[in-house]
């Protein structure tokens, strides 16, 4: 098998080369100690997703989405198996260096926004600039109101998350995931806590940013989502 980073050497995928894999699972297994022995979330999964693909990951409620995606994020290590996203191995990091790797290379998104609640909306999205340290501090606020822009509420930039409707909240998540300009973004249920109208509204935006080149992986258990992703795997 051909090293799956040779053209990524600087540790992150060439946004919208699609002869290169962006992602690679090969025989995963993730299993949790539980009282009874072990839950086996995931068995054998291998996956390979090249660098602009938007993949859909359809399942019902505990068949393993959510694992999987924390398991490309590097929030999670599997039992067994090797995980590689990004020109990089995953089980090779240490926890510091999988910091390091998540900054610049994975925009997250979540079901439940997961916004700071003391922290204004642009202050939310200026956070993982002042993490990995990507971004000049002077322009910072200036790039995290543009994506705020971008993504249709610019101006909720100056008001707390809590004032903003669950639409709103979640597109000012997207501007959050865009912070570091990253060329992945994984999505976990994004539309789970939306009515249809504002949740198409949003696959409609994660359409758009996989036409930048971006390659996206959405955790889902709609069906809906073949319109807006190149794939699915269930």
């Amino acid at each position: 098998m051909n090293d799956p980073g040779s053209a990524q050497r600087n540790g992150s995928i060439r946004r919208g080369d699609t002869t290169e894999v962006a992602i690679r699972l090969s025989e995963v297994d993730k299993a949790y100690p539980v009282s009874a022995g072990a839950f086996v979330a995931l068995e054998g999964l291998s996956l390979d997703i090249v660098s602009g693909e938007f993949v859909a990951i359809v399942g019902r409620s505990g068949s393993g989405k959510t694992t999987m995606l924390n398991l490309l994020a590097g929030i999670d290590r599997p039992t067994s198996g090797t995980v590689w996203v990004a020109g990089a191995d995953l089980g090779s990091l240490s926890e510091s260096g999988l910091a390091a790797w998540r900054g610049r290379n994975v925009g997250l998104v979540f079901q439940f926004f997961q916004l700071l609640p003391t922290l204004t909306v642009v202050e939310n999205v200026m956070l993982p600039m002042d993490f990995a340290k990507t971004v000049p501090v002077g322009e910072r606020r200036d790039r995290a109101q543009n994506l705020l822009e971008r993504v249709g509420v610019g101006d909720q930039a100056d008001k707390l998350p809590s004032t903003l409707s669950g639409g709103q909240q979640q597109r000012a998540a997207i501007a959050r995931a865009l912070a570091n300009d990253p060329p992945l973004l994984l999505a976990d249920e994004p539309t789970g806590n939306l009515d249809s109208a504002t949740a198409a509204a949003v696959l409609a935006l994660f359409a758009e940013l996989h036409a930048d080149g971006r390659t996206i992986v959405l955790v889902t258990h709609e069906t809906d989502v073949q319109d807006v992703a190149g794939r699915q795997v269930a």
